[in-house]
């Protein structure tokens, strides 16, 4: 009895899909010599091409050495920046212009009301998060409703106009957006600031877009 041997290597392609063959089985006939084996087409996967994801930064929105701020704010959840008259408040975020208030309108005994924050800027970050900053002394040129701006762009100055107790500061207030205008009270601030000012302060990018989300679902735009 012959026995065949398995042989290894390109050359034994045909051979090989037999299973090398056992005692007593037929081989299957190699091509001829001039025939060359054309590989079955093999069709092509389609490329998915998927966009990453705009990453948003963000920047502590007073530029200065010393600035304090509580945890806590009475009445509702915002905050009150703490530094000189004068230092720059910078957008917290890329985003757009939403409402600008240039002159202080808050009069000594009015009711709590729009006018309240004296001179201030609201913008909508690329994040869906509203960014308000009201007692400033002033509004930088340039910034207008509509107006697009990067993070740390200088929007206004430290101040203390409208209800501010003759105390220099800026009113922080983190919202929907909402009407994107004249909803002040859900404007001036309806998620709590502090853990997201702490994060920016040291470089990170905590972002409040999930509670502004959460807040905007469960409550609209009440405050």
């Amino acid at each position: 009895m012959r026995y065949l041997k398995c042989l290894s290597g390109v050359a034994v392609v045909a051979v090989a899909l037999t299973g090398c063959g056992g005692a007593g089985e037929p081989m299957a006939a190699s091509p001829p010599p001039t025939q060359q084996m054309t590989p079955a087409p093999v069709a092509a996967e389609p490329i998915t091409l998927v966009a990453a994801a705009k990453k948003v930064t963000y920047a502590f929105p007073v530029k200065a050495k010393n600035v304090s701020f509580h945890k806590t704010h009475a009445g509702y959840p915002a905050t009150d920046l703490f530094a000189a008259c004068g230092k720059p408040f910078v957008a917290t975020t890329s985003g757009v212009v939403l409402e600008v208030s240039r002159v202080d309108k808050y009069r000594k005994g009015m009711k709590d009301g729009p006018y309240n924050g004296g001179k201030f800027v609201s913008i909508k970050g690329d994040d869906g998060v509203r960014y308000y900053g009201s007692h400033l002394s002033s509004v930088s040129k340039g910034i207008k409703k509509g107006v697009r701006v990067k993070a740390g762009q200088q929007l206004g100055k430290v101040g203390k106009t409208g209800n501010a107790s003759n105390v220099c500061h800026v009113h922080y207030g983190i919202s929907p957006p909402c009407k994107k205008a004249g909803d002040w009270k859900v404007r001036r601030g309806v998620v709590w600031p502090a853990k997201y000012l702490t994060s920016w302060r040291k470089g990170g990018h905590k972002s409040p877009a999930a509670a502004v989300k959460a807040y905007q679902k469960k409550k609209g735009c009440k405050a």
